[in-house]
């Protein structure tokens, strides 16, 4: 059974890699510009967009690719409530995808900005976040169908709106105050316990949301892998 390596670039606390390392079938390993002593993989402080060219040029050999490029830029707090600070950020995003599309490897892109290929929620895995996310497919393509499988919301996030109190079945798991998580119940409501740097939990890929991913770049890797030895 072939192990498939997976470069997972903008890694954060490792969220992504997690998942993906559920599968069994693929090894990640995490790069980011920042240490991240907590990153539960093996792990390489490095620049995202120097390492893409490093894969180009064939001095780091991997299967595959998953980048999340920094969203603030993008999210929808810094569009709504912060958009006056939105020149603040740089968008990594079109680099980062023209590169991984020249890489010639299947590549996945998590960011706002990312052509919804796939759509996940957190009501989708039974978890207590909701959060969303776009994915976008480099390289390669798997069948999904986000209105025939997303499920539908069991009530609201819990939290402060415009000063009233809402409660729900959710949890808020990013920023401070208004009613957000706590440290504990973000790492309950996505399933990441090796982390307790809140910082590095508002940001974090729920690791379901890759597992089911990793599961398709699998199959994709290992259809690409017959086809080559035929």
């Amino acid at each position: 059974m072939t192990l498939y390596r997976i470069a997972d670039l903008y890694s954060c606390a490792g969220g992504a890699g997690w998942g993906y390392a559920r599968t069994g079938r693929l090894k990640p390993t995490g790069y980011d510009i920042v240490d991240r002593p907590r990153y539960p993989l093996d792990f390489v402080q490095a620049d995202a967009v120097e390492t893409l060219k490093r894969i180009i040029a064939g001095d780091i050999v991997v299967d595959a690719i998953h980048a999340s490029p920094p969203c603030q830029k993008r999210c929808s707090l810094t569009r709504g409530t912060n958009a006056h600070l939105a020149d603040r950020y740089s968008d990594f995003y079109p680099e980062t995808r023209e590169l991984m599309e020249a890489t010639g490897l299947p590549g996945v892109i998590e960011n706002p900005s990312a052509r919804p290929d796939v759509v996940l929620c957190g009501e989708m895995f039974g978890l207590g976040v909701i959060r969303h996310r776009n994915f976008e497919l480099v390289n390669w393509t798997t069948d999904f169908n986000y209105k025939r499988d997303h499920k539908k919301h069991r009530g609201r996030v819990r939290g402060y709106r415009h000063g009233e109190w809402f409660d729900g079945p959710y949890v808020a798991a990013y920023g401070n105050g208004g009613g957000k998580a706590s440290v504990q119940e973000m790492q309950d409501a996505m399933g990441i316990h090796w982390t307790d740097v809140r910082e590095e939990l508002t940001e974090a890929i729920p690791p379901a949301f890759t597992h089911w991913i990793g599961g398709r770049l699998v199959e994709h890797l290992d259809a690409t892998t017959l086809e080559v030895a035929a």
